[in-house]
């Protein structure tokens, strides 16, 4: 496969799930803005910006409206959801001849209605919008996974979600590591993951920062944890990568990072994942962008990716 449409089909995946993961997000943030009186909107938006890398503009105190137009319709903002809409639009666009008819049609009905669904939104409140983009993101997963083959371009696009997804993840866990151990708080991280139902059902509703930290990084079949997202993209490097030396063990760089990060998950012990848990994140953070620039020099002949603006979180 092209070099160019590797990377189109590696950054699609990122984008799309960008997208599908900051619509969850804002959704439960307003939510819980709207509801909850007792919630400072100042100090939430700014630290809900502060977990997806956007800085606010001005010295104004941020309310819902505010948030919204920073988080979601920023089209000049590539964290945005407009703005990762727009990416997606336009990589799917230059790999039209490996991307399916399908795809195409999804992406590009989505974005010929994002500036309808905005105006809307602006009148009658976000959630309806920020629906609409859970719910195109779902359809373009599911069309990928019935219309396309399991070739080296499916697994870009996989590999590109897997990075992206296991980055929210992270960013969303340091959201909260200053919470108590029975904040509430810890629910808004769970629902943000689309991983409330599942944990509930998982440890029949007991919540507390361990079992949720456990959940949301090591757990091995739910598909939205650190653990398996990495797990999946170390699969597809694999998959691309079939050539390698396996007697001398040979691993690309990308491949080491990934197994490295996924084995201090995978036997890291449970009584010792809280135990500094900041700078663990933040170790693990730091790996996931290591790998993303991995991946780009290795297979896109590229200088490494343009991280998100302010893509360290301040704790």
């Amino acid at each position: 496969m092209l070099a160019r449409n590797a990377e189109s089909l590696y950054w699609i995946g990122r984008y799309v799930e960008r997208a599908d993961d900051t619509a969850r997000i804002l959704n439960v943030s307003v939510h819980q803005l709207l509801e909850d009186a007792s919630v400072d909107p100042d100090y939430a938006s700014r630290q809900l910006l502060a977990v997806l890398g956007i800085e606010s503009e001005g010295e104004d105190a941020l309310d819902v409206w505010k948030l919204t137009e920073l988080v979601a319709y920023g089209k000049d903002n590539p964290a945005s959801i407009v703005g990762s809409i727009n990416s997606a639009r336009e990589n799917t666009r230059g790999a039209r001849e490996v991307v399916s008819t399908e795809l195409w049609e999804c992406l590009n009905a989505t974005w010929n209605a994002v500036p309808d669904r905005q105006r809307y939104a602006r009148r009658a409140g976000p959630h309806a919008f920020l629906s609409f983009v859970e719910e195109r993101a779902a359809m373009f997963a599911g069309l990928a996974d019935s219309t396309m083959s399991r070739d080296d371009g499916w697994l870009f696009l996989v590999l590109g979600r897997s990075i992206e997804r296991a980055d929210m993840v992270v960013r969303l866990l340091l959201s909260r590591v200053s919470d108590r151990a029975s904040s509430p708080g810890w629910i808004t991280v769970l629902r943000s993951a689309g991983a409330q139902d599942t944990y509930l059902r998982t440890y029949r509703g007991a919540l507390d920062a361990g079992r949720v930290v456990q959940f949301l990084l090591r757990d091995t079949l739910f598909p939205r944890s650190v653990f398996h997202a990495l797990r999946q993209a170390e699969e597809c490097l694999e998959r691309l990568d079939p050539g390698l030396n396996t007697r001398g063990n040979e691993k690309s760089e990308a491949l080491r990072l990934l197994g490295r990060a996924r084995s201090e998950l995978e036997f890291l012990h449970p009584s010792a994942l809280l135990e500094d848990l900041p700078t663990r994140l933040g170790a693990l953070q730091e790996s996931i962008r290591d790998i993303g620039e991995a991946v780009s020099v290795q297979y896109f002949n590229t200088s490494p990716w343009v991280a998100w603006r302010g893509a360290e979180v301040s704790l």
